[in-house]
């Protein structure tokens, strides 16, 4: 009996600003190379469209999440992203993915996994492609997930209810230090650029240093070829620097560009993940952004010198509207350290069932 016969228990759930498959592991594959093939055939890659699959013919509907209870004493399950290309048979599992992370915990209550709580419950998350872990916090009533709620978060119709990301140990998720260079600035193709990772490699750059606004919109971006060419080539050096290797075929670094805030945030940022332009800004890679900002020296500093001194959130502005993001920095160390850094997201389940792969 086979899968393509049998099929495969599956959720799926917006998630953030994103869309994905969540399983548990020993619903697929123990193989690595048959659990690719099979989550490929799943979500309809490649094809443009995935018209034959799951997939919404976009890297944010194209991820997978694999949950299941944690052996580490610090976490209650295990979570494993995995990006999926869309046009390219491509999985990767070299970053995290916050947006996702969102519906780790109430997935993890829906099958059984973690007891819930009378009210709300949290749910600690060992994030398995950077060691790291996060704690989701949501409303549980009676003991029952609640994803109806009135917190509306930018780039998803209505309101849901609030899960609550807490992030802890994220600085170096996939390169070991959270300035991964060793250094604060580089200048890579004649661009000043700050490489930070706090839970997302993200090379940090000027939008006028590729002499742009910064308020381009998505289209805009999109239909600018010889911009994306130069985003693949900045990210592909930065990422020889910062000791990823050849990232030519990576997800990471993603790049963002930077610009003074103009819609009553405090920074305006354009996101590429990795050479496409984003609709929005993933969550750890506003984290980074944000992180990277908060160190003297680094691009985009100066654009700090108004944030207010009495709050750690940061209003991070994109093409579709605003991200809450709270990050504490310490720089009084060598290197620096993050002390805290978090985010609110909202999730909600779309279906549980059976998914059957194309033949």
């Amino acid at each position: 009996m086979s899968y393509d016969e049998t099929g495969v228990r599956c959720t799926m759930l917006r998630s953030g600003t994103s869309r994905g498959l969540y399983f548990e592991p020993g619903d697929l594959p123990a193989d690595d190379a048959a659990r690719a093939d099979l989550l490929l055939r799943l979500m309809g890659t490649p094809d443009p469209r995935q018209i034959d699959g799951l997939g919404g013919a976009t890297s944010l509907t194209s991820k997978v999440a694999v949950v299941g209870r944690s052996e580490h004493s610090d976490a209650d399950v295990d979570y494993l992203f995995l990006q999926l290309g869309v046009d390219a048979p491509t999985v990767s599992d070299q970053q995290n993915c916050g947006n996702i992370l969102a519906g780790v915990g109430p997935f993890a209550v829906e099958r059984g996994l973690v007891p819930a709580g009378d009210g709300e419950t949290s749910v600690r998350i060992r994030m398995v492609n950077s060691g790291s872990v996060a704690v989701a916090t949501f409303p549980t009533p009676g003991g029952r997930v609640e994803y109806r709620g009135d917190v509306a978060i930018a780039g998803v119709p209505g309101t849901a209810a609030p899960v609550v990301l807490a992030f802890t140990d994220t600085e170096g998720s996939a390169t070991g230090s959270l300035l991964p260079t060793g250094r604060v600035r580089d200048t890579v193709d004649g661009v000043e650029v700050t490489c930070v990772d706090n839970g997302m490699p993200v090379v940090v750059a000027m939008a006028e240093s590729l002499g742009l606004t910064g308020y381009e919109s998505h289209a805009e971006l999109a239909a600018d070829p010889a911009l994306l060419e130069r985003i693949d080539a900045l990210r592909t050096k930065a990422g020889q620097l910062m000791g990823l290797g050849d990232v030519s075929r990576s997800s990471v670094p993603k790049t963002a560009l930077l610009a003074p805030a103009r819609d009553g945030g405090q920074v305006c940022t354009r996101s590429f993940i990795p050479v496409q332009p984003h609709t929005s800004i993933g969550v750890l890679a506003a984290v980074s952004v944000a992180t990277g900002m908060l160190l003297p020296g680094a691009v985009g500093h100066e654009l700090t010198a108004d944030w207010p001194t009495d709050r750690s959130t940061v209003d991070v502005e994109h093409p579709t509207g605003h991200l809450l993001v709270d990050v504490v920095v310490d720089t009084s160390t060598t290197p620096p350290r993050v002390v805290r850094s978090g985010v609110v997201r909202t999730a909600r389940k779309l279906f549980d069932g059976t998914a059957y792969p194309r033949a």
